[in-house]
């Protein structure tokens, strides 16, 4: 393994403050594991990234095929990894009780795997659309795919929710695609293919036959959990509402705001701050995912102006 050096990665210090700002003790076991490992490989990647990202070229037509397991948790840069984690953190907290972790972490293996080969399916009917084989050799390395896919695996179990994407009022069953959208035209060098194939790949195990294949594949080692889906917005608001690791509430680590909201305000941030040094238009530093400024409302406060917000519409 080659070893990072060079300067410090800011980044990768914002989540680790994150995590412990959440506490290690709160954080589920497979979501934690996840996260420990994308660390570990962004310190000490296999191989340059050139040499562990996947593309038609490499992993098709060269039988590259360790590369579907090397691409998903290796990242680009420290802010990268940082808000892969960081979206990582929340789903997974979400997901995992809900799923239980061994089921959790069967469907994280199968969706790494498989996203890279929807990825290189996308790019090659693009190839034979456009006739460019220049889209043979997109390369992409990133968490991103499989966050798309468990976004809308989240959805799925929480239907009825209204999401915030950059200020627009979203049904969450429409949410990941608007956000596919968003979030290529605000960074045009993110994987659209990658983030795409992630989406596809959630509505396979959810619509599609997916979970079925998987259930049989597992041979009665373990059984999938299906929990119930609540009926509508307000049983889905207040369940999320009063969700507990131990004695602390989800909310004390979130302001109350949503997975969207949260994205949203660190994706804004990014753009005001081009440097690592945290300097903005008005030389204050601005907060970054779970951190918030110090006159944030009281949940009840939140919890109001939510559901008047909700009245609205």
């Amino acid at each position: 393994m080659q070893r990072r050096q060079g300067r410090v990665n800011a980044g990768l210090l914002l989540l680790l403050y994150q995590i412990s700002q959440v506490g290690l003790q709160n954080i589920p076991s497979v979501t934690l594991g996840v996260l420990a490992l994308n660390i570990f490989f962004f310190l000490n990647p296999v191989r340059p990234l050139p040499e562990v990202c996947i593309s038609v070229n490499e992993g098709f037509y060269k039988k590259n095929w360790q590369r579907l397991l090397l691409s998903p948790v290796h990242h680009a840069d420290d802010w990268h990894l940082y808000y892969n984690m960081i979206s990582m953190l929340w789903k997974g907290i979400m997901l995992e009780k809900k799923l239980k972790s061994t089921w959790f972490a069967y469907i994280i293996v199968v969706f790494s795997v498989l996203i890279g080969v929807v990825y290189m399916a996308l790019e090659f009917m693009i190839v034979k659309i456009l006739d460019d084989p220049s889209y043979e050799m997109n390369c992409a390395v990133g968490f991103s795919g499989v966050l798309f896919a468990l976004k809308v695996l989240n959805n799925h179990y929480n239907p009825g929710r209204v999401s915030s994407v950059l200020g627009l009022q979203i049904s969450s069953k429409y949410a990941c695609w608007v956000e596919l959208v968003a979030i290529h035209l605000i960074s045009p060098g993110t994987s659209f293919a990658g983030h795409l194939a992630g989406i596809l790949v959630g509505l396979m195990y959810t619509r599609g036959p997916l979970k079925k294949i998987m259930e049989a594949c597992a041979g009665g080692i373990f059984s999938a959990s299906d929990p119930a889906r609540p009926r509508d917005y307000y049983s889905d608001y207040y369940g999320y509402s009063s969700y507990q690791y131990g004695t602390r509430n989800y909310y004390d680590y979130t302001g109350g705001l949503t997975e969207e909201e949260q994205l949203e305000r660190a994706v804004l941030n990014s753009l005001t701050e081009r440097d690592f040094g945290g300097a903005t238009y008005n030389n204050e530093r601005r907060p970054y995912g779970f951190s918030f400024p110090p006159n944030q409302h009281s949940e009840e406060e939140i919890r109001r102006q939510r559901l008047r917000r909700f009245e609205r519409r």
